[in-house]
């Protein structure tokens, strides 16, 4: 359904400096920015929070060293250098954003080879990277790794590990208030005759009309809907597809890393997640998670078992419960379909006020914040927003925080 050329509806009205639309990552962290900044400004979601890619990232807060395996550093690795110093500021309540009430998993993530690291080791032992990666010595190896048959490198990276609903809660509770639920928000998008985006919202009673100095979209896969429903053309969106591998085994081994592989991507990467029912749950991403978009879920199940049983022969999974998750990493369109090293934000075609965003990884969600913050005009303090608040809060439902999806693989 198209709604570029729907006129504007005679109904009352309510105005913001912005509403951004989008309930991830992406979406809440621009919200508090935008808020701290003076912005009168509001979330609308289709779905519960982090629902979909935020939900199915691993929580990592990488520095950029897993770029570097081919033993120089680059564009990519450096423009997440300073990421996990940044959030950290954040975690600790000093930061642009306050997450003091986020846990963190691991303050740490490993790499580790099981075959000579070759020019990596001189590379990983120099000053380009000192602070960033650290040799492991036997004695400090993590219980997992603590067995004769390990013969290995193993590496400490400053990468940390987030409890992503624990991050998403915090962002909702730090925005309480400016964060609503609207079902069908693509088909409610319409162009006024000024070529300005609005959205008509006619839940109950008198319809309203929803008015912003700037659209902010940065929903992910769903940004190509809401372009489309304006008629919008650029910027256009690329996926990713992935599909992870969730374990679930009874070994108290939660475990943070990468191994190494002859590729320039990790091998595989593993980070732990609780699950609700106790168990611990390995959550399998990298070379296999890539390879595996290509696989059926019984293929890759096959190939997941082979690898842990070659990485770890001293523990037996035959017990262990396999499944798999399907991903598609929404990113915006880069030539021959390569890996956009920062985030993304540009105004969208065809319509006058709307930014459209793709953090491209769950760590560089600050960036597109600031990048959006540098694209909009200051504050209109001619806007109030306390009657705008309390008649949509009359009108819509706050959106909850999405289970994990390897609880939701369980339902």
């Amino acid at each position: 359904m198209n709604n570029a050329s729907a006129p504007a509806a005679s109904n009352s009205s309510l105005t913001f400096d912005a509403i951004i639309v989008g309930g991830g990552i992406a979406g809440l962290w621009t919200l508090d920015r935008l808020r701290t900044a003076g912005y009168k400004v509001v979330l609308l979601t289709d779905r519960a929070l982090g629902e979909g890619q935020t939900l199915a990232s691993q929580g990592m807060i990488h520095g950029g060293i897993k770029y570097t395996l081919s033993g120089a550093l680059n564009q990519a690795s450096e423009t997440i250098a300073d990421m996990p110093d940044y959030w950290q500021r954040c975690l600790n309540g000093t930061g642009d954003v306050d997450l003091s009430q986020t846990h963190c998993l691991s303050d740490h993530f490993y790499m580790w080879s099981n075959s000579t690291l070759g020019k990596l080791t001189s590379f990983f032992a120099s000053r380009a990277v000192r602070g960033r990666v650290d040799k492991v010595p036997a004695s400090e190896r993590p219980a997992l790794l603590q067995n004769r048959q390990f013969k290995g490198s193993l590496y400490r990276l400053v990468d940390r590990v987030l409890d992503v609903p624990s991050l998403l809660a915090n962002l909702a509770a730090n925005n309480q208030g400016h964060i609503y639920q609207l079902d069908q928000i693509a088909q409610r998008l319409h162009k006024d005759a000024t070529n300005n985006a609005y959205l008509k919202l006619n839940n109950t009673g008198e319809p309203i009309t929803l008015k912003a100095k700037r659209w902010i979209f940065t929903a992910g896969k769903g940004n190509a809907d809401l372009l489309a429903a304006l008629g919008c053309q650029q910027p256009a969106m690329q996926l990713r597809p992935l599909q992870q591998l969730v374990v679930r085994h009874r070994y108290p081994y939660p475990f943070y890393g990468h191994c190494l592989g002859a590729d320039k991507t990790p091998r595989l990467t593993i980070s732990s997640h609780p699950s609700n029912n106790g168990d611990t749950v390995w959550y399998l991403g990298g070379s296999l998670a890539e390879k595996g978009a290509s696989m059926s879920a019984a293929e890759l199940i096959a190939a997941g078992r082979l690898e842990l049983t070659e990485l770890f022969p001293w523990l037996d999974f035959s017990d262990a419960d396999f499944s798999t998750l399907p991903i598609e990493r929404a990113e915006p369109l880069q030539q021959n379909f390569a890996r956009p090293d920062n985030a993304f934000a540009k105004p969208a075609s065809d319509v006058a006020n709307v930014l459209v965003g793709w953090p491209t990884k769950l760590t560089l969600a600050p960036n597109l914040a600031n990048q959006i913050l540098a694209q909009l005009p200051k504050p209109d303090t001619a806007i109030a927003t306390n009657n705008a608040i309390n008649d949509l809060a009359q009108q819509l439902p706050t959106p909850v925080v999405a289970p994990l999806p390897w609880e939701a693989l369980r339902d």
